[in-house]
């Protein structure tokens, strides 16, 4: 494609080089650069592009795109933007010929959720006999596509390269996570959304957006400017969904569990073989089923319904779409075994995503609640003894353990946890930084009818201890110790 076609609408402030020549590709990391090759250098939270340049010009890239001025003698093509980020996005938009303006693309953000979310959405479209792509934290799959996942919104031109790749082995939707960094850096700059729904908002990520109401702002991008005619679907009930709903003047769709929402729900029954629940809309109410277990996944399904219907799906569809849905890797994830425990994995890593997931293994289950837990290193501190405080607030007995320590001393983390276990003003707690043997102990503990929870890694097969990674799957380390009990 040639340069000047991929720079259409980007606003370049100068151009120094032949705009006719042709770009055959484009890099964000100089070590992916190859020939004919667009590199963005841009600034990063540890390092800065243009410190790579020379590097790759010499792997062959043709232009160089950068918020600096072009240096003397310089004998490429450089392309000087107020925004290196945003041009990115939008050169990567223009490259790949605009995919998302043929797709029907739903963005879904917010802090718990999303995940789940996206894969009702998914099955939901399969029943109604659409091809959906996904950008999820779990994996990037769909026609033509499947990948894990590296983070849970991809670079600009790796994402449009994946929804070209899903249109071209036809593709009809995208469904994808949008994360606040993602937004914030502006990922998705140039790709048009159809839907955006907003699930909730809790603290996390505060290490690097500072406060809750930059943490909403960040959030917020999703639901402006866009040239598509775009349906922002949005929780009611919670507090951050209705101030989002009271800066928003058109195409909204509220659901919740109060008669406010424009879609809510109802006459909810939790079991440990699922949820039944109906669902009020505008056109009537339906009864739906789903294997799912427990309250948070109630809001999960309203909010992958909500979006369903403004999709003009049909309920029957949505239904069908509910009844097989049976779980998502990593997020209350049982682990079947046959000893009659109640063995789950889960994701939680924030206070608020493990006293949900506290919450409702105490109302599914009766016998006592058994958690190893921890919390990542060098990310938001202040959750840590919050965390520790749900712990004691309704876990029979905690472990606290390592999670993603990264750079940090276990022990240090493992401390500020401690600090909120014993202010909740139950103590029955105990420390063992090595994870596999935390798990071990716990799995060792549980007697018939308890519940050993294991959060905080949920589909991740790995751990970081400083700055190697290490192969670790929790829901293995599980199975292996239920071996050698006798069996699972």
């Amino acid at each position: 494609m040639k340069l000047k076609n991929v720079l259409h609408d980007v606003g370049a402030v100068k151009i120094h080089g032949d705009p006719s020549t042709n770009i055959k590709g484009i890099s964000y990391s100089s070590k992916t650069v190859e020939a004919g090759h667009l590199f963005a250098a841009m600034k990063g939270e540890e390092t800065d592009g243009s410190c790579f340049i020379s590097e790759a010009v010499a792997n062959g890239a043709a232009a160089v795109l950068s918020e600096r001025k072009s240096p003397r003698d310089f004998d490429r093509i450089w392309i000087q933007v107020r925004d290196a980020r945003e041009s990115l996005s939008l050169c990567a938009a223009n490259f790949y010929g605009n995919p998302s303006r043929q797709l029907e693309v739903v963005g879904v953000t917010g802090t718990k959720g999303k995940t789940t979310v996206v894969y009702i959405l998914e099955e939901i479209l399969k029943q109604a006999k659409r091809k959906p792509g996904v950008i999820s934290t779990i994996s990037y799959r769909g026609p033509g596509l499947k990948r894990k996942a590296k983070r849970t919104t991809p670079e600009s031109p790796d994402l449009q390269n994946m929804m070209r790749k899903m249109l071209n082995k036809g593709a009809t939707h995208c469904i994808m996570e949008v994360s606040s960094h993602a937004l914030e850096l502006k990922r998705v700059t140039g790709t048009e959304f159809d839907v955006a729904v907003f699930t909730n908002l809790s603290g996390d990520h505060l290490d690097y957006h500072r406060s809750m109401g930059h943490y909403f702002e960040a959030k917020k991008k999703l639901f402006q400017t866009n040239s598509k005619q775009r349906t922002a679907v949005i929780n009611l009930d919670d507090p951050w969904g209705k101030t989002l709903r009271s800066q928003l003047t058109t195409g909204v769709m509220t659901y919740g569990l109060q008669p406010a929402a424009m879609l809510y729900g109802e006459n909810y029954v939790l079991t440990p073989q699922g949820i039944q629940l109906t669902v009020r809309h505008s056109a009537g109410k339906e009864r739906f089923t789903s294997p799912l277990l427990g309250r948070p996944n109630v809001y999960n399904i309203l909010a992958a319904t909500a979006t369903a219907m403004t999709m003009n799906i049909s309920p029957s569809k949505i239904r069908d779409g509910l009844a097989r849905m049976n779980g998502v890797p990593g997020r209350f994830e049982k682990i079947k075994n046959r000893f009659g425990l109640h063995i789950y994995v889960d994701y939680a890593h924030t206070d608020a995503a493990l006293e949900s997931l506290l919450e409702m293994a105490k109302n599914l289950y009766e016998g006592k609640i058994i958690l190893v837990f921890g919390a990542g290193g060098d990310r938001d501190k202040s959750k840590r003894p919050r965390m520790g405080k749900a712990a004691g607030k309704y876990a029979d007995w905690s472990i606290i353990t390592s999670d993603n320590p990264r750079s940090e001393d276990p022990l240090s983390i493992i401390r500020d946890i401690e600090k909120g276990l014993q202010n909740s003003g139950r103590g029955k707690y105990e420390i063992e930084p090595n994870r596999k043997k935390a798990i071990k102990k716990a799995i060792q503990m549980g007697k018939r009818g308890d519940v050993v929870l294991v959060a905080g890694k949920g589909h991740e097969n790995y751990q970081i201890i400083k700055n190697k990674i290490y192969d670790f799957d929790d829901a293995e380390v599980i199975k292996s110790f239920l071996n050698e009990r006798g069996g699972h």
